[in-house]
């Protein structure tokens, strides 16, 4: 698989559980993952989203910002997981919308989690919900940039070559899950907690609080548990070159 997009492919789409949060008690199946992310890139594209422009993503746990994420990266768009990134368009929990209400022109805003307040701002949820689950036509190369983090742009490939090398050192495969702790503002969060079980087909897993886990492998701020790992760790293990 050469971009992430290639995670998304129609063919990929089956029953099995690929994205678990437990506080709110939501889960998406490979089918519902994968034709999610496509209407998330349609609402992306309806939004004045195209390929190379930045989408800025408030970083919470929930499926939202992920399927946001998989849906620019299908555009060759470029998300910022920090909502105050200068960007064509900015997602926010609605608890948020107050805070982004004055964007400067031609950024546009879109809430998740509930309806918005204002009739400019765009309702995530309902807008992904009317969309045609349409494949995206865009042609995306792995020297495309998907993700900045600190002032440092990160391709297709840097993500899913390190997302490989995850799988390979964890020996992570279609029957694990890998539990998220850790921020989506770091890249190792992505790479490991994201790309890599979407990658052998596993489950991602948001837990509830810090309950215990049943996971192959935990990307959390601080690592404690014998299988966790910090997103630091992991870019620092694998450097991106």
């Amino acid at each position: 698989m050469d971009v992430i997009g290639d995670l998304m492919a129609r063919d990929r789409r089956s029953d099995r559980l690929a994205l678990r949060v437990d506080g709110p008690g939501r889960t998406y199946t490979y089918h519902d993952l994968i034709t999610t992310s496509y209407k998330a890139g349609n609402v992306l594209r309806y939004l004045g989203v195209r390929k190379g422009g930045h989408v800025a993503i408030e970083p919470t746990l929930l499926p939202e910002p992920i399927l946001t994420f998989l849906g620019a990266a299908q555009l060759g768009a470029i998300t910022a997981f920090d909502p105050q990134f200068e960007a064509r368009a900015t997602v926010v929990d609605v608890e948020r919308e107050s805070e982004f209400e004055d964007l400067p022109p031609g950024q546009k805003l879109a809430v998740f989690g509930g309806p918005p307040s204002n009739s400019t701002t765009t309702h995530w949820e309902q807008e992904v919900w009317s969309e045609n689950p349409a494949v995206h036509p865009e042609i995306v190369s792995p020297d495309d940039a998907a993700l900045v983090a600190d002032d440092r742009e990160y391709t297709h490939a840097d993500l899913l070559t390190a997302a490989k090398r995850v799988v390979d050192d964890y020996g992570l495969d279609e029957d694990d899950t890998v539990a998220i702790r850790a921020s989506l503002s770091h890249p190792g969060t992505v790479v490991a907690g994201v790309l890599a079980p979407l990658l052998v087909g596993g489950e991602i897993l948001v837990p509830d609080g810090d309950d215990p886990v049943d996971a192959a492998l935990i990307v959390r701020e601080h690592g404690t548990e014998t299988n966790a790992v910090t997103p630091d760790e992991i870019l620092d293990e694998r450097r991106f070159t």
